[in-house]
């Protein structure tokens, strides 16, 4: 299957734009991708719970200080991907 490039300008603007691109958590390599199911409807909210776990932080923490940012993730994730909710194989880089 192709990728898409809706999620290379998605991933262009959060991970090299933004900094979220992941991080070592316990002790192994993470990105979001590895939270992307193959199949399956995925939200905007999910996506953005899944950057943060992704960096080894817990989405739910600290609401207070991480609403902004997820709100920017948010619209990010609508913005490139035209829709709250996508299926996960919309959710594949675009090689080509």
């Amino acid at each position: 299957m192709s990728g898409n490039p809706s999620y290379n300008a998605l991933q262009k603007e959060v991970c090299v734009e933004c900094g979220w691109c992941g991080g070592i958590v316990n002790g192994k390599p993470s990105h979001v991708d590895n939270f992307i199911p193959e199949a399956g409807p995925v939200s905007a909210d999910q996506f953005v719970d899944w950057l943060f776990l992704a960096e080894g932080m817990d989405p739910s923490e600290d609401p207070d200080k991480w609403q902004a940012h997820k709100d920017d993730l948010r619209a990010a994730f609508i913005r490139h991907m035209g829709a709250e909710i996508v299926d996960a194989s919309m959710l594949q880089w675009d090689v080509g």
